[in-house]
């Protein structure tokens, strides 16, 4: 039984999907910390959404890459409430990988996430 995602999910409608989005704000800086950095991610995310007519209940998956899984499950009470504050109770298929590191060096996280809006 997953914990805080689905193990698949089934949808039809328009597709609205976002590259790889990190934790810049709206000056360019990321947060030293990564649990800023999540919680800046998905407010990113959520605007890209909304851009495109969706909103955090029609995501499907959201694909997460870390450079310290460690520090990821390490955090995994702080970031359940950081995803709940800004996607609420939905919860889509997700996959987490750790990768040596991203296109930004001061990146801890990158996310990429699939919404489907019913027509």
């Amino acid at each position: 039984m997953p914990k805080g995602y689905a193990n698949g999910m089934a949808a039809d409608g328009r597709l609205v999907v976002t590259g790889g989005v990190i934790g810049w704000d709206t000056q360019g800086h990321l947060a030293p910390d990564f649990v800023a950095q999540v919680r800046q991610t998905l407010a990113n995310i959520s605007e890209i959404l909304a851009e495109g007519g969706a909103g955090p209940q029609h995501l499907v998956r959201l694909t997460w890459y870390v450079v310290d899984i460690e520090e990821y499950l390490a955090s995994l009470k702080e970031l359940g409430r950081v995803y709940r504050e800004i996607f609420g109770a939905h919860y889509p298929a997700m996959a987490l990988v750790q990768v040596v590191r991203l296109v930004e060096k001061a990146a801890l996280v990158e996310i990429e996430a699939t919404a489907v809006v019913p027509r």
